[in-house]
């Protein structure tokens, strides 16, 4: 089985040249935009492991948040996580639907500090696609507040000017996409399938959102880095729900956890978050299924 060095190194050794990544984060670089010379060689790879008959479900529903979004509304988009081809296949597929192109030009990733640090490829493949990059939570949980103390003022940091260039986008420059898992999907693993309790926050800051749902799998997870995941071609299906009022959405789920006696009430609008991006995968399966067969 290929993996994705072995499938794509010539395109991976053009991927590094052109990569311009910081590789290390510090709260002056969290924000890095898009490097425009570097997203076409990334179509290629998603034209070879994307069937034909990919494409976006639902386009009437990012159309509508785009639209919200031009009128100064703070727009945000919840993905589901399975690779780290996600975003590229989301932008991709996106760019070649009708009115797609401007509306993939104003995303913004929320980025865990991994994809830039852990591996100059990877940093290259990230670095195609504007982001803000952020010290995530699941990273901190490994740390010692004695012997981590540097580390930890370096997380606080970081986060700090996120949070401050996320102000900045959300208001003014785009609308911004987050993977609330804030990790990629390892089957048998189901804790790498819970929202994180921060994603709470981000309904707090914004005004409307999309669920959306991956379904196809082109890259999957291996032991080791993404360059050691496994290609397969498939038909991705990506399904953009219905534009939701974040405040609406946040404050009966909260509600509803009051009731029921829940503490956690951040978690419990994380754990929503995730019952309602199955509840469109399963659904999006259903009719991917069906292509397939080609009914």
């Amino acid at each position: 089985m290929e993996t994705l060095s072995t499938a794509f190194g010539d395109l991976i050794k053009i991927v590094i040249g052109k990569s311009k990544a910081d590789l290390t984060v510090t709260e002056n670089n969290v924000y890095q935009p898009g490097n425009s010379e570097i997203r076409p060689i990334l179509d290629k790879i998603i034209d070879h492991v994307a069937l034909p008959g990919s494409g976006i479900n639902g386009m009437e529903n990012i159309r509508e948040l785009y639209r919200l979004f031009k009128e100064g509304r703070p727009c945000l988009l919840l993905l589901e996580h399975y690779s780290n081809l996600d975003l590229s296949l989301f932008d991709s597929l996106l760019r070649k639907e009708d009115g797609g192109a401007p509306i993939a030009d104003t995303l913004v990733a929320i980025a865990g500090k991994k994809l830039t640090e852990d591996n100059p490829v990877i940093a290259a493949f990230a670095s195609a696609y504007t982001r803000i990059v952020i010290y995530p939570s699941r990273s901190l949980q490994g740390l010692d507040p004695e012997k981590d103390k540097e580390e930890l003022l370096r997380s606080a940091a970081i986060n700090r000017a996120a949070t401050h260039a996320l102000i900045r986008i959300k208001n003014k420059g785009g609308m911004v996409l987050v993977f609330p898992a804030g990790t990629r999907y390892r089957p048998g693993d189901p804790s790498t399938k819970r929202g994180v309790r921060e994603i709470d926050s981000y309904l707090r800051m914004f005004d409307y959102m999309c669920f959306v749902a991956l379904n196809g799998e082109v890259l999957r997870v291996n032991p080791g880095d993404m360059l050691d995941d496994t290609v397969h071609q498939d038909l991705v299906r990506v399904t953009v729900g219905k534009v939701i009022n974040c405040t609406t959405f946040r404050d009966e789920v909260r509600a509803r956890a009051e009731e029921a006696g829940v503490e956690d009430k951040k978690q419990a609008v994380a754990d929503t978050i995730m019952e309602e991006l199955e509840n469109l995968h399963n659904s999006a399966e259903i009719e991917r299924q069906k292509m397939l067969a080609g009914e």
